[in-house]
């Protein structure tokens, strides 16, 4: 069983506190008084996309984070 470095994983914090506030940023653009703006329209349209894209750059970090876990202990 592998053991997972802690300070490895408190890396991934901030994506993850970047995704929380695009998530609350999207629920209060959601609101009525922004819902006639173009510029909230193309936020919100974007905001898949971008969290799409934290997901794949946590994914490369923890891959990368495996691969040199596998380096260190074949030494």
């Amino acid at each position: 069983m592998k053991t997972h470095n802690a300070k490895k994983e408190l890396s991934m914090l901030p994506l993850l506190a970047v995704v929380i506030a695009l998530c609350i940023g999207g629920h209060f653009i959601l609101q009525p008084n922004y819902q006639d703006s173009r510029l909230s329209e193309y936020f919100l349209a974007a905001l898949p996309f971008l969290m799409f894209a934290i997901v794949i750059v946590a994914i490369r970090k923890a891959m990368k984070a495996e691969q040199n876990d596998d380096v260190i202990r074949k030494e």
